[in-house]
């Protein structure tokens, strides 16, 4: 696995080899990075896998690094940071066979495991629906009696039904020669760049945030979009995990079921030189603002991150489950357990930054269609690590080839730039001077 092999699928935009540091034995690494802290039962120590997925990481911030210098400012990234930021300022722990974050648990089937997602009242709800029961006193137990007399595959197939995020595990990571799928929307400008570009970010949560926030340390000015009558559901989450993504940004809110709103949104989208967003493609072609049904400019830039990728419009997913999906957890005694902290999104938002800063890099007129359960199956398929015997104990790991010991420290701690704008604070300022027609070299200035 190569991210120089996942860029030829943009076009010719890497040297002969994207300089990596070596920085000794990936498994060390992992166990510094606080995400080996997260990997485990709760009651167990920590787990050296999925460790291996580590230098593919460090290749992709490495390559990251420097298509954003021929784009825009050089963007330098922690990993560690990235992977575990939102557990460190949540305070999350490892839980096994539950994640961090609490709504997706790993199932045990008659023929392997699923994962299932339920992370909002109403889809606890539906498990009497989904079990065929007039009602349920306690969801998760009834879910785990059911399906261990049922084919993984074969769970996931039904709890699909009800459009809830599922995934079976696969015996093994899916092969992926690349984690998106390139089409072409507009011929390419040669003088595009990334500093001064204006992104629309219409994604929430957490992948979608973060390739913004990666474009923004790159020179890109910001702007959120988001509806009044459903905000990001990040805003009430971890408020300095939501401001470390979002500080410097700009906030636009308009309601989308009126005509005005979709208006504005149309307005926003094709004054951008870079969309990205999250949604079912036809929640966006309901707004009439499907990048389908519009007529690009050169260099337009669209980045569609969504569980299974656009040719699978009804398949939902959440970080954790995504994961799982892509073959990309941990194993403790030969049973899986989660990998880190919902480990699908700050992956899938990295990839998409470097996929955007790609596309920027060679002109761009591309929509880079960004599957999660892909990009986990790429950081699952990265390959072994060889380095010797491990041993785990006392809180540190031991590399016997390096002769060195490392301890398993926590996650990260995010520390924001500042403060994430209020919901539409600068609505009205950002409409009023939206470039629909401006020539992109006499826009304003990044903020």
């Amino acid at each position: 696995m190569s991210v120089r092999r996942w860029l030829r699928v943009l076009g010719e935009v890497t040297r002969p080899t994207v300089p990596v540091p070596d920085a000794g034995c990936p498994l060390l690494d992992w166990a510094e990075s606080g995400a080996m802290a997260l990997t485990g039962h709760g009651n167990g120590p920590p787990v050296l896998s999925p460790g291996s997925m580590w230098p593919l990481l460090r290749e992709t911030g490495a390559a990251l690094t420097w298509l954003s210098g021929r784009t825009g400012r050089p963007v330098h990234t922690d990993p560690a940071l990235l992977l575990t930021g939102r557990a460190g300022a949540r305070n999350l722990t490892r839980q096994g066979r539950t994640s961090a974050g609490g709504a997706t648990r790993l199932l045990h089937a008659s023929d392997g495991w699923c994962a299932l997602t339920l992370s909002r009242p109403e889809d606890l709800e539906l498990v009497p629906a989904i079990l065929g029961r007039a009602e349920v006193t306690d969801p998760w137990q009834a879910l785990t009696t059911a399906v261990s007399g049922t084919r993984a595959r074969e769970f996931a197939a039904h709890v699909r039904q009800f459009g809830l995020p599922v995934a079976a595990l696969p015996p093994e990571p899916p092969a992926v020669d690349a984690p998106w799928r390139v089409t072409r929307i507009a011929p390419p400008e040669p003088a595009l760049r990334l500093d001064g570009a204006l992104v629309v970010d219409l994604s929430s949560l957490w992948a979608g945030p973060l390739c913004a926030q990666l474009l923004g340390r790159a020179g890109a000015r910001i702007v959120k979009v988001e509806s009044t009558r459903r905000p990001d559901g990040a805003r009430s989450g971890s408020r300095s995990f939501y401001d470390w993504l979002h500080a410097g940004h700009e906030s636009v809110a308009v309601d989308f079921t009126t005509a005005e709103g979709r208006a504005a949104l149309a307005e926003l989208v094709r004054a951008a030189d870079v969309v990205i967003e999250a949604s079912r493609p036809r929640a966006l072609a309901q707004l009439g603002s499907a990048p389908e049904e519009l007529r690009h400019r050169a260099g337009k830039v669209w980045v569609s991150i969504t569980g299974y990728g656009r040719r699978h419009p009804d398949r939902v997913a959440f970080g954790d489950d995504a994961a799982v999906a892509g073959g990309l957890v941990g194993w403790s005694d030969g049973e899986p357990v989660f990998c880190a902290d919902a480990v699908g999104d700050p992956l899938t938002g990295v990839v998409a930054a470097l996929g955007v800063m790609g596309a920027v890099a060679v002109g761009g007129g591309m929509l880079i269609d960004v599957a999660m359960r892909d990009v986990a199956g790429a950081f699952a398929g990265a390959g072994a690590v060889e380095h010797g015997p491990h041993p785990v104990s006392e809180g540190a790991v031991e590399c016997a080839a390096l002769g060195r010991t490392v301890p398993i420290r926590p996650p990260r701690v995010p520390a924001p730039t500042g403060r994430a704008p209020t919901m539409g604070a600068d609505t009205a300022r950002v409409l009023a001077e939206t470039p629909v027609n401006q020539d992109p070299r006499t826009r304003p200035a990044p903020r």
